[in-house]
């Protein structure tokens, strides 16, 4: 079992990452308005009342915060030209939707937070250039409601995985279950439903509770028709298992 401390690791890494000498000579002049730049291809844009994705980035950003803003929308064109960037951190702003144009070119992103935003739907492979991706937080929108079950299919190297507080009653966990690196899943603060379609989600946590944040808050959230459910389940799989 991973060492509690292990998301805490994986975020000291990703900044170790991040911050490291860059080997590419391209950089723009300047610095966008409003952001702080610094000779370790970090960019600070957060709390700078931002309503669009700032302008005039070094093409060789590592680091990129922009986190506390009211920016709506992530542009596939300026991201895309950011092939280096490794840490991306979007929380607390108004975006509503992203797809997988939206990171393109980001092959070397480890740590990605869309937290507190209004994102209501996941499309399929959202996430699929996402090759490096090792740490997605995605909790607190309030309208997020439906992730496509193949939309983290290609994050092979995906770690920590935080759903939690969104509006999610379902989740099909075909694409999850196996991603060979997943170490740590939260779920907790959202209406889950405790009907038969999320049967494999319920197996899932009751086999690897180990990997999932807030496990027990999980459980009191679902009250004991979810018990009644598990209990089902554990009776169709012992059947199972005596006969074959």
């Amino acid at each position: 079992r991973p060492a509690p401390a292990q998301p805490l690791r994986l975020i000291v890494l990703i900044l170790f990452l991040a911050t490291r000498a860059n080997t590419s000579p391209v950089l723009s002049t300047g610095c966008p308005d409003r952001c702080v730049c610094d000779d370790q291809l970090v960019v600070q844009c957060a709390g700078q009342h931002l309503t669009t994705f700032p302008v005039n980035l070094p093409l060789a950003t590592r680091q990129l915060i922009i986190s506390n803003n009211r920016i709506v929308e992530l542009p596939p064109l300026a991201l895309n030209y950011l092939s280096d960037l490794v840490y991306l951190d979007c929380s607390n702003n108004s975006l509503t939707e992203i797809s997988e144009s939206t990171f393109g070119n980001l092959r070397k992103l480890a740590y990605l937070d869309l937290s507190f935003n209004t994102l209501t739907r996941i499309e399929d492979r959202t996430f699929g250039p996402l090759t490096s991706l090792v740490m997605l937080r995605m909790t607190d929108n309030p309208g997020l409601s439906e992730i496509h079950p193949d939309a983290f299919v290609e994050n092979t190297a995906l770690q920590v995985l935080d759903v939690g507080r969104n509006n999610l009653t379902v989740l099909n966990i075909t694409s999850l279950i196996a991603l060979p690196a997943l170490r740590s899943v939260g779920l907790s603060g959202n209406p889950w439903s405790c009907e038969c379609d999320n049967e494999d989600l319920c197996l899932w946590v009751h086999l690897e509770g180990f990997k999932f944040q807030g496990f027990n808050l999980f459980y009191s959230n679902v009250i004991p028709a979810w018990r009644f459910l598990m209990l089902s389940y554990q009776i169709k799989v012992g059947f199972r298992e005596l006969i074959t």
